[in-house]
């Protein structure tokens, strides 16, 4: 009789293969890839996402765009990983934990981008492929110094969002709209601040004194404060004077109704600067939102605003 039976994997094994997978996924961070849907963004103002070609190549974006993204991850926590283990949630990370050995990103970066950037040249635009490169370079200088400049680590982290709307026009061929990107550099200014006060809340908590790898202590939390929720207004501000403007009429059949857009905005950025004020958000403004029942609330009811404005 045959002894070549298969060997059957014991439950340890399996449990042991199954960290793993999940141990090099969260070091390629997939959640922040919601991020990258602001590549539709200019498609789904222009009102061209019925355009199936153009919204192909808005996808081949949102890829390669989440490809270099994740890449860039992995660099930025190689090189963090120092202080991330003395940063009270970000030392589970996988490099800063040990989980990973280094040699994976070593390896795993350099083939995230390069793929990324030969999606890019082969398959869009060349004007998307220099937006790619320009994000590339903006981020890997961010990672290596830049965030470690006050006030200039968070105008970067806000570009950093805005540079994805404009890769979306690039990639699609979609003329830009001024009002769509001071829109955009407001608003994810105010996220960056957003971002960079709930850390310091974080380090009240722990008592800590100094942001590990950032150039704050927690004696900028006031002045923090004060400039985030502002920026964040002066983007509502922009939406109100978008609506007033003689652009919109061509665009919705209804442009008045878009005012009841601002008070949700409105009120969505107070709940996020309330809740990083109470501690009840993490680090990361973005993976917050995604799980926040009133974000997804205030997102369907503007969706149905602009949807009744444009009917």
């Amino acid at each position: 009789m045959s002894t070549d039976a298969p060997r059957s994997l014991s439950p340890t094994a399996i449990s042991s293969e199954a960290i793993g997978i999940r141990t090099l996924v969260r070091a390629l961070r997939p959640y922040q890839w919601v991020k990258n849907i602001l590549v539709f963004l200019p498609l789904l103002m222009a009102h061209q996402l019925s355009d199936v070609d153009l919204l192909l190549d808005a996808v081949i974006a949102f890829l390669a765009f989440s490809l270099l993204a994740s890449g860039t991850y992995v660099i930025n926590d190689l090189v963090d990983r120092e202080n991330d283990r003395q940063h009270p949630t970000k030392q589970t990370r996988p490099f800063a934990s040990g989980a990973l050995s280094p040699t994976f990103g070593y390896v795993s970066a350099p083939l995230l981008i390069a793929t990324s950037l030969a999606i890019s040249l082969f398959m869009l635009p060349k004007l998307f492929a220099a937006v790619l490169a320009v994000y590339l370079v903006v981020t890997l200088s961010y990672s290596f110094g830049l965030k470690r400049m006050v006030g200039l680590d968070v105008v970067i982290l806000g570009g950093l969002y805005a540079l994805r709307v404009l890769a979306g026009a690039a990639a699609t061929w979609v003329e830009l709209s001024e009002w769509l990107l001071a829109f955009s550099l407001f608003f994810f200014l105010s996220l960056a601040l957003l971002k960079r006060y709930a850390e310091l809340r974080l380090m009240q908590r722990t008592e800590a004194t100094s942001s590990q790898g950032r150039g704050y202590s927690v004696d900028d939390v006031a002045m923090v404060r004060a400039l985030g929720p502002a920026t964040g207004f002066m983007a509502v501000l922009v939406l109100a004077l978008y609506i007033t403007s003689p652009e919109i009429a061509s665009l919705y059949h209804h442009p008045l109704r878009l005012w009841l857009v601002t008070p949700l905005l409105l009120y969505w950025t107070m709940h996020m600067w309330l809740t990083a004020h109470r501690r009840a958000m993490p680090y990361d403004p973005v993976l917050f939102t995604v799980r926040d029942p009133i974000s997804w609330g205030v997102g369907v009811l503007a969706a149905g605003v602009v949807l009744a404005a444009t009917l």
